[in-house]
């Protein structure tokens, strides 16, 4: 199973395969630069409009905005280290606890969570684009011509970027790092006088309930929503790194940014009223309309770059994750094939969609919870083993993991049915998602002080994990005797 890993382009060739021994030579430390560059888009400072909009004080959003990042970045971590002890994708690891082809189902949640995400990166990037564009005085209020050619650039460059691969990114990520870390402090550095403390200061504590959904929200846009690829990176890692290191370096590289964005945000957001309401518009637009127009073009360069950044990885991901369903096409073909889709979304959301928040909060809100299900149920199958995974059994239906695992697959859809009812989509440009929020007259009602908590992602995570630890204890030792 296992492969050549680069053609004689540099493009990685590796599909699901196992790697092999001789292409896992990475350490835990290079596992930095690819979360790292992912995570540190100006994107970030959204969030503090999002979690300051549950209603909560500065002081609480900064604290629930923190545990969150680095909460959520931690699950990341320990699922990353299957990708160690199996040398495999996410998804393909995630075969020793849903079985060889059991594992499609959550693959498929997993595939339409990677799309969904990177092609919101790529409609930032584009409502970006028109924005700054305008500022700089080059176009009129309509941006249509402009929106139209920068989701052609925006699409192109992460299908390249995707259709490359692990080493070509791996280089990428390291200049992108450097170049939006710096471009991000000149960025703070410009705009600190816009924050207005006595504003900030003033605004009133939220309630508890407020404080776990804006946490939720956090969670399921920061680690969450990467939890299912958490593993494709660490599959190069060498065999003797430590995975107390694997866990420190994934958090770290994750989490750095974002609380200091986010934490920054905040203090943008919770100044001017008509700043937080123009980033659930156009994120990234609203935050460089604070800017001098002598760095609009270096604060825009970077924008754009930081998340293309995210978005390639997700695509490449993606990919492989669509390799895992089935599909009989070489990864690189994978790439295009789910760029090809989020061109189809960007082109959607960008000149059809009233808004972007909308759409954007309730699809993280209702992926979240299969997602979180998947997560508690791989956190608990990766606790319970002591042994590297038999790697060739993952691609063998007959193998040690078999075919179906049907506990791990009735709990997820149990799980998902309670965390599902314990949602609500309060967002009028996304009243497709309406049904949900069902088991919400149990504690209160939809117009009840827990119905914003969106605690169905929280408990989704924490039934499947209790669920999984005490009905697969047994099935995973004997796997292990085998």
């Amino acid at each position: 199973m296992s492969t050549q890993t680069q053609g004689g382009s540099g493009i990685e060739l590796t599909g699901i395969e196992i790697v092999s021994e001789a292409e896992r030579t990475a350490q835990p430390r290079n596992l930095f630069l690819p979360w790292f560059a992912s995570n540190i888009s100006v994107f970030g400072m959204a969030y503090g409009a999002w979690v300051l909009g549950f209603g909560i004080s500065f002081w609480q959003a900064t604290v629930v905005a923190v545990i969150g990042v680095i909460l959520s970045f931690a699950i990341c971590g320990v699922i990353a280290l299957g990708g160690k002890r199996g040398s495999v994708p996410t998804m393909v690891m995630s075969r020793s606890a849903f079985g060889v082809q059991g594992a499609k189902i959550p693959g498929v949640v997993s595939w339409l969570t990677s799309i969904g995400w990177e092609t919101s990166l790529a409609i930032t990037a584009v409502l970006a684009t028109a924005t700054v564009f305008e500022r700089l005085g080059w176009v009129d209020s309509d941006h249509t011509m402009v929106n139209i050619a920068a989701a052609v650039v925006v699409a192109a460059l992460i299908i390249l970027g995707a259709v490359a691969g692990y080493h070509i990114i791996m280089k990428m990520q390291a200049v992108l790092t450097w170049l939006t870390g710096i471009t991000t402090i000149i960025y703070v550095f410009l705009v600190v006088p816009s924050i207005d403390w006595d504003v900030l200061l003033a605004i009133p504590n939220g309630s508890v309930p407020a404080m776990i959904g804006g946490m939720t929200m956090v969670m399921t846009g920061m680690g969450l929503g990467w939890v299912n690829i958490a593993a494709d990176w660490s599959r190069y890692q060498s065999r003797d790194a430590k995975g107390s290191s694997i866990i420190f370096w994934n958090t770290l590289g994750g989490s750095l940014g974002p609380v200091v964005l986010i934490t920054f945000g905040l203090t943008l957001a919770g100044s001017s009223a008509d700043l937080s309401t123009e980033i659930g518009n156009d994120p990234v637009g609203a935050l460089a309309s604070l800017l001098p127009t002598w760095f609009l073009i270096p604060f825009l360069l970077t924008a754009i770059l930081s998340l293309l950044s995210g978005a390639i990885n997700g695509i490449y991901s993606s990919g492989l994750t669509l390799l895992t369903l089935g599909i009989k096409i070489p990864r690189p073909v994978a790439s295009l094939i789910d760029g090809v889709i989020l061109t189809a979304g960007t082109i959607y959301v960008v000149f059809f969609s009233p808004t972007f928040i909308g759409p954007f909060q309730s699809f993280l809100v209702t992926l979240g919870v299969p997602l979180a299900s998947w997560a508690g149920i791989m956190m608990a199958d990766i606790a319970l083993r002591r042994r590297s995974y038999d790697e060739f059994a993952l691609f063998n239906s007959s193998g040690r993991y078999g075919a179906f695992n049907w506990v791990s697959l009735v709990l997820m859809a149990v799980s998902c049915a309670i965390g599902w009812g314990l949602v609500i989509n309060g967002y009028s440009d996304a009243s497709w998602n309406d049904w949900q929020g069902y088991l919400l007259g149990l504690i209160g009602g939809k117009d009840g002080v827990w119905a914003a908590g969106n605690i169905g992602v929280i408990v989704a995570m924490a039934t499947s994990f209790v669920g999984y630890y005490a009905g697969c204890a047994r099935r995973v030792r004997q796997q292990e005797e085998v």
